[in-house]
């Protein structure tokens, strides 16, 4: 029988989402705690991968188990094992094909920036203390939807098959001394949110012109973008299942 974990976690002390030598990650956290509580070998398959000390607001994982599992009962059990910056909202069963992965058709991120120095932000949003000009940053946005190839925002060396990925949404907004970028697609390369967000900072900065940000996406060359944004404002904030 396959379930689906569906939780979410503060990024700061993990080596990312996956199992690593020597690391620290969230998959080895959850992992751990399944296997001790259902008294088997688990093996947790994620939505997706995130980054050292990027975080989620929400994500789904799945395991196969060959027995019928109380939902409600081991949610209460793992939220009493896992690290308190791990959070688990439920866990349910699915089809035996369902894919936490595979299945997934669309996810939202958040990057979180401060503009006012605030000690109790540090760990939460990236500081940036220059002005951004958030209008000329949003039409840049515009250019997103107009391609599918995103080689140049995606890290260097990555085994992937396909560099494209469909832009459903991608705005800036202005919350108060925030500015909170979202975006959503039905796929991410590895690092593609952090190293678009430092492109738009050199739009908002007037170093970088719309038509030089659309020139970015068509040399499909990581060099010719921004620099990788700091992790700590980056948040998976929504992962969609066509059937849940």
């Amino acid at each position: 029988m396959r379930y689906f974990i569906h939780f979410s976690y503060f990024g700061k002390n993990y080596h990312g989402w996956q199992v690593q030598p020597d690391a620290v990650s969230v998959q080895g956290e959850l992992t751990k705690a399944l296997s001790l509580l259902l008294k088997s070998e688990i093996e947790i398959v994620g939505a997706g991968r995130t980054d050292s000390g990027v975080h989620a607001k929400e994500m789904y994982a799945h395991f196969d188990f060959d027995k019928e599992i109380n939902g409600k009962n081991l949610t209460k059990k793992l939220n009493s094992f896992l690290p308190k910056d791990i959070a688990v909202f439920d866990v349910f069963r699915v089809d035996k094909q369902a894919h936490a992965r595979f299945d997934a058709i669309k996810r939202t991120y958040e990057y979180h920036i401060h503009l006012k120095k605030d000690a109790f932000k540090e760990d939460f949003s990236w500081y940036f203390y220059r002005d951004l000009d958030v209008e000329q940053m949003n039409r840049a946005c515009e250019v997103l939807f107009r391609y599918i190839d995103f080689q140049c925002f995606s890290k260097a060396n990555t085994d992937v098959f396909t560099y494209n990925c469909k832009i459903s949404e991608a705005f800036w907004k202005n919350e108060g001394n925030s500015l909170i970028f979202t975006i959503s697609a039905d796929r991410f390369l590895r690092n593609m949110v952090r190293a678009i967000v430092g492109t738009f900072i050199g739009v908002g900065l007037h170093k970088i012109s719309i038509e030089g940000f659309e020139e970015i996406i068509k040399s499909k060359n990581r060099s010719k973008a921004g620099f990788s944004v700091p992790a700590h404002g980056l948040y998976l904030t929504k992962v969609e299942y066509p059937y849940i």
